[in-house]
């Protein structure tokens, strides 16, 4: 199965909360994973904020962010092309999201995920009313 994660979801497999044991369940089923290309520089600005607040020493934001790219090696990176953008200006024009959620599932249908899963309720909102299977997480 094509499983596309957005960032809210990739997280879960780096930090361990609520949601990381079924991300982990979908990957090793998955088939083969899909992540925008906004995807990790979002990871990676997650696993600062929580250095930062000292939720993660040094060295398990080193370990996490070397963990993050291991995994991108063997992901289908989907870059932001035209057909991306236009079909992101639609969705925003739909619901009510942020740019780069609604990118996030514009890529998901350019890649045709066979899943699309998330921690953002209102992106599984709009994924769903795009016509995705999406599962949804729960939130930090």
């Amino acid at each position: 199965m094509n499983v596309f994660l957005d960032s809210s979801a990739l997280a879960k497999r780096y930090v361990q909360e609520s949601g990381s044991d079924r991300v982990d369940k979908l990957l090793s089923a998955a088939s083969s994973l899909g992540v925008s290309v906004i995807c990790p520089p979002e990871v990676v600005s997650a696993l600062c904020r929580r250095r930062r607040e000292k939720a993660l020493t040094q060295q398990q934001y080193l370990k996490a962010k070397q963990s993050l790219f291991i995994d991108m090696e063997d992901a289908s990176v989907v870059n932001i092309t035209e057909e991306i953008i236009g079909r992101a200006v639609e969705i925003l024009e739909r619901w009510p999201l942020r740019s780069s959620d609604s990118l996030h599932v514009a890529s998901a249908l350019a890649w045709s995920a066979e899943l699309f899963v998330s921690a953002d309720e209102r992106q599984c909102a709009a994924a769903l009313g795009c016509r995705l299977h999406v599962e949804e997480l729960p939130a930090g």
